[in-house]
């Protein structure tokens, strides 16, 4: 499929697709779109950032009927975040039609999600554990569903859902139409998919790394003394006006941002302390480009899907290496370009150590020292600091202009 003006859709939903600027299908769309249309339980398999909501939301779309008030399709998504991007993205293919989509998740009101449901619901997106909460509260019946999708699967079952999801997969009827989004395929989601599906179409169209061709991935010898010091060099040197900026821990999160805050950067914090409506102000802020960095723990490596993101900089290594290929494939999403920089201190060695073992793609020293010296601190050969310098003449102007959101 080279265009999605191939695809049989009903004219609204073609009009949706065509207005949200939809013109050539990701493999995994390509792959994908037609068996759902068919009717077809599927199994798909693709990075972060490759397309995989649009590959399930046009057949979704397309297949709920506006005359039958009730709820005919549910979305299951391992985070609140992933939840509310789905439902944007739903909202657009559906924008010509009369679907009403309905989230669910934990951290919202829940008056605010029964007053949505009691108005009526086509389409249902939410995490396990809300959803759970209106199965047992009698406000959400999924006897008349037909299309089930569950999104990152294998982050649905890390984060401890399976019980939860076998729960309410057996809330829906059994002949209804199923499909399983994931980056990786590891033997408990062959499982579940045993267990629920009959005759899957598979879609394997790449694993979760990124490719070579879109991320160039950099890392750089430093103790954790000196990590701020090459955070704010690279900030300056490479001009980024999108970055995310990972931590391991949410103290480590909070007291990063206010370092940068401190040098007038306008920086943004995503961590677990925070309320739901604090974490959505954090990324309202900097989708609409008014933070320009992002400093997070890995709450938000899965599931969120910003697309102007231009660099991802791990400040921590990870300790699960797969956390490491999550968090880059924030950037170089669906066929943009993007870098990422890992900065590893002397006890995070061997947990890197298990990143390069892992990567398909080069992971570059950043600077000729990081290849041949075992500890190096600054991306700045002369020892300077360009960041002090830039601080110093923006105090001259107006400093509000940098710290643009208040």
């Amino acid at each position: 499929m080279d265009s999605f003006d191939a695809l049989s859709l009903a004219p609204a939903v073609k009009k949706g697709v065509d207005a949200a600027g939809y013109r050539r299908p990701f493999p995994i769309q390509a792959q994908a779109i037609g068996p759902l249309l068919e009717g077809r339980n599927l199994i798909g398999q693709a990075r972060a950032g490759s397309g995989k909501t649009l590959a399930f939301g046009i057949p979704l779309v397309h297949a709920v009927r506006e005359s039958q008030p009730w709820v005919q399709a549910l979305v299951l998504a391992p985070t609140r975040e992933l939840a509310v991007q789905i439902t944007l993205e739903l909202q657009k293919i559906a924008a010509f039609t009369g679907i009403r989509i309905v989230t669910i998740y934990g951290g919202q009101s829940m008056n605010v999600q029964l007053d949505a449901l009691r108005r009526g619901a086509h389409v249902v997106v939410g995490t396990p554990g809300r959803t759970i909460d209106h199965i047992k509260r009698g406000t959400l019946r999924l006897d008349s569903v037909r299309f089930v999708v569950i999104d990152e699967a294998d982050v649905m079952l890390d984060m401890g859902f399976i019980d939860d999801v076998d729960f309410i997969l057996a809330k829906t009827p059994a002949g209804r139409q199923m499909s399983l989004f994931s980056a990786t395929m590891p033997r408990s989601i062959v499982q579940l998919s045993q267990r629920y599906m009959t005759d899957p179409v598979r879609v394997m169209v790449d694993e979760n790394e990124p490719s070579a061709e879109t991320l160039e991935q950099f890392y750089a010898r430093v103790e954790r003394d000196r990590k701020l010091e090459l955070l704010l060099d690279i900030l300056a040197k490479e001009n980024r006006k999108s970055a995310v900026v990972f931590c391991r821990t949410r103290h480590g999160t909070i007291r990063l941002a206010r370092e940068l805050d401190r040098r007038f950067i306008s920086v943004v914090s995503l961590h677990g302390d925070l309320s739901q409506n604090q974490r959505d102000h954090s990324m309202s802020l900097f989708r609409s480009g008014k933070a320009d960095v992002l400093v997070a723990t890995d709450v938000a490596s899965r599931g969120i899907d910003v697309r102007q993101v231009d660099c991802v900089i791990n400040y921590d290594v990870p300790e699960d290496p797969t956390v490491y290929f999550h968090r880059v494939g924030r950037t170089a999403r669906a066929g943009d370009v993007g870098r990422s920089y890992t900065f590893v201190s002397s006890d995070e060695v061997s947990d890197f150590a298990r990143i390069k073992a892992l990567a398909k793609a080069p992971i570059k020293p950043l600077r000729e020292e990081d290849a041949k010296s075992p500890m190096k601190a600054t991306l700045s050969s002369r020892g300077a600091r360009p960041w002090r310098h830039g601080r110093r003449e923006r105090r001259k102007g107006n400093p509000r202009h940098f710290r643009r959101y208040g």
